[in-house]
């Protein structure tokens, strides 16, 4: 059974999907289902809005196992067939393959690309136009500041946006909310979290929990930071918006 979101969270998902124009009438949409919070999170408000938006779409979900001895989504099999949503388990040797082949690349970087790969390979082969993608505001926030700290680019996620190939339109319906928002509401639905999702780095502090430190202490003492950065954000999560 579906949990039900609160209205402090479905606010801000519900206007960002209406601000970019996420989800359209007859999309069918495959969410990227990691078993984190904010991914679980995500589906509970897709399928709220499938109940009750104005609009007609269609809702599926993968996961992408990476074989590692460190993360088993599989406990998502029995909870997905529970909810009676179309799921897609794909089990490869990410990690492994990592191991071999990603060169230059940080395991973070090959993995990405890689789950990235097979989640549009299933988009297509099962007939999804849409991929939805759990990252909110925080991310955002977050690879804003390692952009351009690190990386000398004003740079961040993209709210929605058609791939290369031009097939796969992706959404990211959370970027207006925040990440604390979501663990309440994962916490208060008792969704089955799957902890430390990411199958590398758990012990040592990546560049990213850095920039996460950094920005809650600025907002600790200045607390619209989030505010006053979503509205830097806006014009660089809106690159690239489809107008098809």
């Amino acid at each position: 059974m579906f949990a039900q979101p609160p209205k402090k969270l479905l606010r801000p998902v519900g206007r960002a999907i209406a601000d970019f124009s996420m989800i359209r009438d007859g999309d069918r949409i495959l969410l990227g289902l990691s078993g984190g919070k904010d991914s679980l999170s995500l589906l509970h408000l897709l399928a709220h809005f499938r109940r009750h938006a104005p609009i007609r779409f269609e809702l599926g979900a993968v996961t992408i196992d990476p074989q590692s001895e460190d993360f088993d989504p599989s406990p998502l099999i029995p909870y997905m067939k529970s909810l009676g949503i179309d799921y897609h388990f794909v089990s490869e040797p990410v990690v492994e393959l990592a191991e071999r082949h990603m060169g230059k690349d940080s395991f973070c970087a090959f993995c990405s690309r890689m789950r990235r790969g097979l989640m549009y390979k299933t988009a297509r082969a099962g007939g999804y136009g849409v991929l939805a993608l759990a990252q909110h505001l925080d991310d955002l926030a977050e690879s804003f500041l390692m952009s351009a700290l690190h990386g000398g680019r004003l740079k961040t996620m993209k709210a929605h946006y058609r791939i290369d190939e031009g097939d796969l339109r992706v959404i990211r319906p959370l970027v207006y909310a925040r990440e604390r928002q979501l663990r309440a509401f994962a916490d208060s639905a008792g969704l089955p979290v799957i902890e430390d999702n990411c199958p590398a780095c758990f012990a040592a502090p990546t560049q990213r929990q850095r920039m996460k430190e950094i920005l809650a202490a600025q907002e600790a003492d200045y607390p619209n930071t989030f505010r006053n950065l979503l509205s830097t954000l806006r014009p660089l999560m809106s690159e690239g918006l489809p107008a098809d």
